[in-house]
């Protein structure tokens, strides 16, 4: 009788295996996916950042009761539909969406003091309103001046620094590789200019795919910023399974979203395995890998569906 011979896969548990970690365990029996890297208090204080995903997780501890740190509520006895239509209570501060590595290095830099808010661009439209273009659509209206333009996004960097200094754990979301820069000085936008909001200038703006190298440079950049700030801030990073709305790559739509989440998903990793006060959440994979078969994308192929959304927040909680 021939034995087996002993080899490292032989040990391993089931969901090290495809078989028995995906295929039978079916879509909702999947289990440990995901441990905290870290040992928290029981009050623990969350603050919330990136794309727009990012707004499920806040959304989630606050229904959980949990300790998500809201820097920069609404004034006074807002009313919360008012509230919501000027993007107070979305994010831990009002940055509103950050897509890049790029976009949370400037608010990095702007919360230490490194920049200051008049290095952020203004645009002034036909009515006279003034809006910031690291934050274009945080104010529906605009502002009535520079001036107040300027304080809002000093107040927010403000509040952005508290996060830093307050949270335990900082949860980024990244959303894109792809991105705009104005070529003179060298700001990344949240969104193209001219898509709603600012005017296009060819000259000016220049589209940008930000590659590996690049994402990891800016990550790291703000990363060092914060532990500066605060030593002993934990970072979690997540990866958006939302697909890419538009693409100006050149590429059809499709690649150009498996090329950016990808990208994305690798420099997380990285950057998870390099430091022990970050860690990486699979809210990427739990959405957008075969297992779920799309099972939790909208008939439009992009928006999340709840009961996604529901089953991401059930594996974090139980990690």
């Amino acid at each position: 009788m021939v034995e087996k011979s002993d080899n490292p896969y032989r040990h391993l548990p089931a969901k090290a295996f495809w078989r028995t970690g995906v295929a039978e365990a079916g879509l909702f029996g999947l289990s440990g996916l995901w441990s905290s890297a870290w040992t928290l208090p029981a009050d623990a204080q969350f603050a919330t950042f990136g794309s727009c995903f990012a707004q499920h997780i806040s959304r989630a501890l606050i229904s959980r009761k949990m300790n998500w740190l809201n820097a920069e509520p609404a004034p006074g006895r807002t009313p919360p539909e008012l509230a919501q239509k000027y993007n107070y209570g979305v994010f831990s501060a009002r940055t509103g969406n950050i897509y890049t590595a790029a976009q949370l290095l400037l608010w990095a830099r702007l919360a230490s003091g490194a920049a200051g808010a008049d290095s952020v661009e203004y645009w002034t439209d036909g009515a006279g309103l003034v809006h910031d273009m690291l934050r274009p659509k945080i104010e529906p209206q605009g502002f009535v001046s520079r001036k107040e333009a300027e304080a809002s996004v000093a107040s927010t960097a403000r509040a952005f620094a508290r996060c830093i200094t307050e949270a335990d754990v900082l949860v980024f979301t990244l959303g894109l590789t792809e991105g705009w820069i104005n070529t003179a000085t060298g700001q990344s936008y949240s969104i193209c200019p001219g898509t709603g909001v600012g005017t296009f200038d060819e000259g000016v703006h220049a589209f940008h795919n930000y590659t590996y190298p690049e994402i990891l440079r800016d990550l790291e950049a703000a990363l060092q910023i914060m532990w500066q700030m605060n030593p002993d801030l934990h970072v979690l990073l997540t990866v958006s399974p939302v697909p890419l709305v538009a693409t100006a790559s050149g590429d059809h739509v499709l690649v150009a979203t498996q090329y950016s989440k990808s990208v994305l998903r690798a420099v997380a990793g990285d950057v998870a395995h390099s430091h022990a006060q970050v860690d990486y959440f699979p809210s990427y994979e739990i959405i957008a890998a075969p297992s779920s078969r799309g099972t939790f994308f909208e008939p439009n192929m992009r928006a999340i569906a709840h009961d996604g959304v529901d089953l991401v927040m059930r594996h974090f909680f139980a990690g």
